[in-house]
């Protein structure tokens, strides 16, 4: 049980080594072990905006563990449903539309059962060796909250600075719909200001990339981590490629 529970993604980050990950929304247990066969430092399982129903989720994250660190994006910063996600084995959670220091605390909290936090103890993969499980858990549970609305962009610094805290994510999008277009700082400018940040504090920094060529940019930049393949793009992609070739030989 114990060694189930070593979070090689999140050495990699303390080690200051990048990490790159495959994000999966899909809800697909069988693509979860085909991106686990390709052995990504993380597969990240978005239980945000992405179709996984728990049951499920629950199956994809064996799949994933032990080729992979399994992470889940969950749907909100409560302790219902950051316990729910490592109660099923994830290693992680990215949590969103996190604003200020003390919900960044908050999201620490949920993570680490007492006296570090306030998790329950309980689940079905947790209660199979509990005593294992809960001491890796001191040290093996990745937290990473998303900066991502204006709010949060103006609090960067105390978020950044919040103890237990092992990643920050910038959500580009949504804090490019929080900022607007004529914000100033614009959208580029205020990452790379959360970046800075983040360096300064010795906290890593990822962003969501939507290309193989952004993810290699961002790494350049000196974020730590980043998107290698999402399911969404991978199969949008690939069938237009695919229905564009084989309409070159038929007009």
């Amino acid at each position: 049980m114990t060694g189930r529970y070593t979070n090689d993604a999140l050495q990699r980050l303390r080690d200051r080594r990048p990490v790159s990950c495959v994000w999966l929304s899909l809800g697909s247990t069988a693509l979860a072990e085909i991106a686990a066969e390709c052995s990504p430092d993380m597969i990240v399982f978005d239980a945000q905006h992405g179709l996984w129903e728990r049951t499920t989720l629950h199956a994809a994250i064996l799949v994933a563990t032990g080729s992979s660190t399994p992470v889940v994006r969950v749907a909100a910063n409560t302790s219902h449903v950051i316990g729910e996600a490592l109660d099923s084995g994830a290693l992680g959670v990215i949590v969103p539309l996190v604003e200020d220091a003390a919900q960044a605390a908050a999201a620490v909290a949920a993570a680490h059962y007492p006296p570090y936090g306030s998790r329950s103890g309980g689940g079905v993969r947790p209660l199979g060796n509990f005593a294992a499980y809960s001491e890796t858990c001191k040290t093996q549970i990745m937290v990473s909250v998303m900066i991502e609305t204006r709010t949060g962009f103006a609090n960067a610094r105390e978020i950044i600075a919040t103890p237990g805290i092992d990643m920050v994510f910038v959500g580009s999008g949504d804090l490019a719909l929080s900022l607007g277009p004529d914000a100033a700082p614009g959208l580029e400018e205020a990452i790379h200001l959360i970046l800075d940040l983040c360096r300064s504090s010795g906290v890593p920094c990822g962003i969501f990339t939507g290309s193989t060529e952004d993810a290699r940019t961002r790494l350049s930049e000196g974020f730590a981590f980043v998107v290698a393949e999402d399911d969404i793009r991978l199969a949008r992609n690939g069938i237009a490629r695919s229905l564009s070739e084989v309409r070159k030989g038929i007009g």
